[in-house]
């Protein structure tokens, strides 16, 4: 007998780069220091993020031009970094915005076939 797949457990992964799409949004939501976006990155769907890989991610959009960031000091602790988007970084977020959009349009037609293909298949299978 074969073993029946959960529903809810995931089949795939995210699109590649997900994690510099999210760095975007958030910091375009407003600018923010590493530990901030750490800390919010699992609102929009990534959980145990290595806040190393977040850090040279972020590094490396800002060799990119996509961040800028300066040292500003903060009330509790030392000086932290804050990033914020830059013109080019602004231009990347549309980009996503527009990938993400066609690929859920995408995704929504095929989960809807498979929905009800689903629903025929275990009403033919109870007969």
């Amino acid at each position: 007998m074969k073993e029946k797949r959960s529903v809810e457990a995931p089949q795939g992964g995210l699109p590649r780069n997900y994690l510099r799409a999210c760095l975007l949004l958030l910091i375009g939501e407003r600018p923010a220091h590493g530990y901030d976006l750490h800390e919010q990155i699992s609102h929009v769907g990534l959980a145990n993020v290595d806040p190393g890989g977040l850090y040279r991610a972020l590094r490396v959009m800002e060799q990119d031009g996509l961040v800028e960031s300066w040292w500003g000091q903060s009330s509790a602790g030392p000086a932290r970094r804050t990033y914020k988007l830059t013109d080019e970084g602004l231009d990347w977020l549309h980009v996503w915005a527009g990938v993400l959009r066609e690929s859920h349009s995408y995704l929504s037609l095929y989960l809807q076939r498979y929905d009800k293909a689903v629903a025929r298949v275990t009403t033919e299978n109870a007969r």
